[in-house]
């Protein structure tokens, strides 16, 4: 059985809006598109990179999978090679005929669970509403944390309201890096419990 691995890029105020660029995702008024680079490092790049290298499916929400499919089809390097040859999966009630080549369309979340059945590894980027939604439907079996040492004041946040209640336990030691963002791997745990302290 393989595994849905949701990867995300993150400010200490949990936004994840736009990240590698300007242009990125300006909805809403987002004035700080590409706030990743500058807080991010060589040593953070490799272990991304060797993150992408894992990947044996791609599986986006459909808003992430527009921004992705209008730049790697036309890139080549280690990561456009990667995320060009693997099968892409995007789950959209509205997409019918995707241009990525190498995209099935998925009606919903729990229809992704299924995909664990066919790869090792299928990774996520980005796509905050379809983590909330894989957390939903407990499908979501690793949750990758970049945390970066920035704080925006606005932006898409990951855990906004609707998400459920989860816990979660560290899976791998947190690793920090040169500039300050720190690595965090948590797979789902269970039901929150409650008691007094």
């Amino acid at each position: 059985m393989g595994s849905i691995v949701a990867n995300m890029f993150l400010t200490l105020d949990g936004v994840y809006q736009a990240p590698g660029g300007r242009e990125e995702d300006p909805s809403d008024g987002f004035a700080f598109g590409g706030w990743q680079a500058p807080v991010s490092d060589d040593e953070a790049g490799e272990t991304i990179g060797a993150e992408i290298e894992r990947i044996d499916a791609l599986l986006l929400g459909r808003k992430t999978y527009d921004i992705f499919a209008a730049y790697w089809p036309h890139q080549s390097g280690q990561i456009g090679d990667i995320l060009n040859r693997v099968p892409k999966f995007v789950v959209s009630s509205t997409l019918t005929d995707p241009s990525w080549e190498g995209t099935t369309v998925l009606p919903d979340a729990a229809a992704a669970g299924r995909l664990r059945e066919e790869y090792d590894e299928v990774h996520t980027f980005g796509s905050g509403v379809l983590i909330r939604s894989l957390i939903a439907a407990d499908v979501l079996d690793r949750l990758h944390l970049y945390l970066y040492p920035v704080t925006l004041g606005q932006g898409k946040r990951l855990f906004a309201a609707g998400t459920i209640p989860a816990t979660f336990r560290l899976a791998q030691p947190a690793r920090t890096f040169p500039k300050g963002a720190v690595s965090l791997v948590y797979e789902r745990a269970g039901e929150v419990e409650l008691r007094d302290m």
